[in-house]
């Protein structure tokens, strides 16, 4: 048996090697960039106008005038147009090449228009405001996203503005999860009064496409042949392997066992924790992972969010970051064990609180529409008062 902190370790040692992939632009959201994009051209590309109005020359301005003959309208997505006179201008619309000739912009609401003559009614006109400046945000060329961060919406239309419609991404490890046991039916079917539905693969699965993160389900029955060659076969065809269900001491409980007899090296059985004490995880010589989970739902839910997704973001080059939370009130909790306590967490004034919502153990996952996470409290003592800070898993 090892410690949380221990498995911890030897899991962060075995991660996954990603490569780089193409993938279609909108398929890159979520997905870490595995490229440096640049930018092919100037942005933005030309002098852009950034306020409907007019444009002047300031120097006329700065000479006194305060009213200006309107020559012509420059509209956005046309070609630019050429102030004849200085003293004149050339009306203006938001995202329009600036007018050759001119260098500032006077908003519509510092004016008053009067057929072709518009009065600036306001004093503070400044030389070149309202106008966005060819390049001021980047150069042709220029690195404007690097890689190895997470592409979100804004970076989908940086790569919709340079044209990218496609993007080198990290892969993903090709996962199966796997769900064992008997007592286990298609969440179609109507399950005698022996047997459940499936749900623990069904919540992985869900969590792991909030990461954006594709996986298989399979179901194994509890047949010791089978499952060895079933789970061989899933293991070769993936890189990492989810199982829920079948690790504990049971007589039915033939995963750990049939993992190893096809290759799989164990590194650790059990945990010193609850929920998810009986955590198997191990690895090939081709470096494929299987993380074992026990298979009441919150043990499964939990081991996930606690290993899982953390060594996932770490393959993929982002470190875990720890999440810190204040407990709300006094909890005790005697075993020797490390305890994810369930709870409902709130923003009070700036301050992340945990309330305790313990629900009735780990085959109670009913209790985890009430909750928004678990805290992480250490082996070391018992008794938990109010106002300690301690690691906050959040699902929610």
């Amino acid at each position: 048996m090892v410690t949380v902190e221990e498995a911890t370790v030897i899991v962060m040692e075995n991660c996954y090697t990603p490569r780089p992939v193409s993938v279609r632009i909108l398929d890159s959201l979520g997905r870490t960039l595995a490229e440096p994009v640049r930018a092919d051209r100037d942005f933005p590309p030309f002098d852009r106008v950034s306020m409907d109005g007019i444009a002047i020359v300031f120097a006329e301005w700065q000479r006194g005038s305060r009213q200006f003959i309107i020559e012509d309208t420059q509209p956005a997505g046309q070609p630019q147009k050429q102030l004849r006179d200085e003293a004149n201008a050339l009306e203006v619309m938001t995202g329009a090449v600036l007018p050759a000739g001119t260098d500032t912009v006077i908003r519509y609401e510092d004016l008053a228009i009067n057929g072709e003559r518009a009065t600036v009614i306001g004093d503070g006109v400044q030389p070149g405001q309202n106008v966005h400046r060819q390049g001021q945000d980047a150069r042709v060329h220029e690195i404007i996203l690097e890689p190895g961060m997470i592409i979100s919406p804004a970076e989908i239309a940086l790569l919709a503005s340079i044209g990218q419609s496609n993007v080198d991404v990290l892969s993903f490890p090709k996962a199966a999860i796997v769900a064992s046991g008997d007592e286990l039916v298609e969440i179609e079917q109507t399950p005698e009064p022996h047997q459940i539905r499936r749900s623990n693969s069904y919540a992985i699965q869900a969590a792991m496409l909030e990461l954006h993160w594709p996986a298989t389900q399979f179901h194994l029955a509890d047949n010791k042949d089978f499952l060895r060659d079933s789970l061989s076969a899933i293991l070769a065809d993936h890189d990492v392997v989810i199982v829920s269900g079948g690790v504990s001491r049971g007589k039915f409980d033939f995963i750990p066992a049939v993992l190893e007899e096809i290759g799989v090296r164990k590194l650790f059985h059990q945990v010193t924790q609850r929920p998810g004490k009986p955590f198997w995880f191990g690895v090939t010589k081709k470096q494929k992972v299987v993380f074992a989970l026990p298979g009441n739902p919150v043990s499964t839910f939990m081991c996930f969010h606690r290993y899982i997704k953390p060594w996932l973001l770490k393959s993929l080059g982002h470190p875990h970051q720890v999440l810190k939370c204040i407990l709300g009130k006094d909890f005790s909790f005697e075993p020797r064990l490390t305890y994810f306590l369930q709870v409902q967490v709130k923003n009070e004034s700036g301050s992340l609180i945990a309330y305790p919502n313990a629900g009735g153990g780990s085959g109670d996952f009913a209790n985890l529409k009430q909750v928004d996470g678990f805290i992480e409290l250490p082996l070391e003592k018992s008794s938990f008062k109010a106002g300690e800070a301690y690691p906050l898993i959040p699902f929610r």
